[in-house]
């Protein structure tokens, strides 16, 4: 336990429908971008873990796929990944796209969320984008659907809210410990968000069914030295391989792009990011393979690793 026995500490699990903003919220929260953010749904994957350390609290924000019915066994991954963070949550933050009509998924989570212990707090996202008057019948539907601790409207994009809704998560938080050192943002490894870079730039440039067929595995990770840039401090990069898999050839055709010109673009775009992220200079390496149908295959899914990223 932390000496100082005001010291606050807990999991806050985001939860919603696909495109209701939870890694925008979990980015702007943190800062700085962790999770990656695309105007396609079903752009996260797996549960996704910011840490937020002051002098008086620490909270481990778990960001989490968007909730669907699943048509295969990689989207039951991510129902079920979903669903698992609520586990071990202190609060739940349940964020709605106030723009859209409420949906049958959304009555379902609501259902789960009956189940939970945890102290739920509804987030009404995407504010900026409508009329205040027309909150109030939301705020009424939601009333009469579930008992929220809070029900705070926010502006992911803008954060306008968002240091609102942070103050109200630390007054239902216990007293605890610092989980994590002060300085660490998140608990997964380099490789996973160093895939995760990757991919979304493949969910940016590609369209149709590419970016879901696709996934990233990160083979190679290490520091080389270089020759000849003593003198300007750059005697050391990171060299990274990764391969990217498709569920069909035409599927890599059009990743890789005529004359490598599209798998160039990806690895440009996703290595200026990379640097950013580790502060250091980059050599990125990308291939792209065939594996047929891992959605849909369990076995499969396991061969790509623990991350499906």
């Amino acid at each position: 336990m932390d000496e100082n026995q005001d010291f606050k500490s807990g999991y806050v699990s985001i939860i919603g429908a696909p495109n209701v903003g939870k890694s925008t919220l979990l980015n702007t929260i943190l800062g700085q971008k962790l999770a990656i953010v695309t105007p396609k749904p079903q752009t996260t994957r797996n549960q996704i873990r910011g840490i937020v350390t002051t002098d008086t609290h620490q909270i481990i924000f778990v960001d989490t796929p968007g909730l669907m019915h699943p048509k295969y066994p990689l989207q039951t991954e991510m129902v079920r990944a979903a669903y698992g963070a609520l586990g071990d949550a202190d609060v739940v933050l349940f964020v709605i796209d106030v723009t859209q009509p409420v949906s049958e998924i959304e009555d379902r989570i609501l259902e789960r969320l009956r189940r939970t212990k945890a102290t739920t707090m509804l987030v009404l996202n995407k504010v900026d984008l409508v009329a205040k008057p027309t909150l109030l019948p939301i705020f009424d539907d939601y009333c009469e659907k579930f008992e929220f601790v809070e029900m705070i409207p926010i502006s992911a994009k803008t954060a306008d809210g968002v240091p609102l809704l942070i103050g109200q998560v630390c007054s239902y938080l216990s007293p605890g410990p610092r989980y994590f050192p002060e300085e660490q943002l998140s608990d997964l490894p380099e490789r996973f968000f160093i895939a995760e870079t990757v991919r979304e730039k493949i969910m940016l440039i590609t369209r149709r069914e590419v970016p879901y067929a696709s996934a990233v595995v990160i083979e190679e990770f290490e520091k080389r030295r270089r020759q000849g840039n003593r003198a300007r401090g750059e005697d050391e990069i990171i060299y990274i391989r990764a391969v990217v898999y498709a569920e069909r050839q035409t599927q890599k055709q059009i990743i890789i792009g005529k004359g490598g010109k599209v798998i160039k673009r990806i690895g440009q775009l996703a290595r200026a990011d990379i640097e950013k992220f580790l502060d250091a200079r980059v050599f990125l390496e990308l291939y792209v393979s065939v594996k047929a149908d891992w959605r849909r295959d369990a076995r499969k899914l396991k061969e790509l690793g623990g991350f499906v990223v």
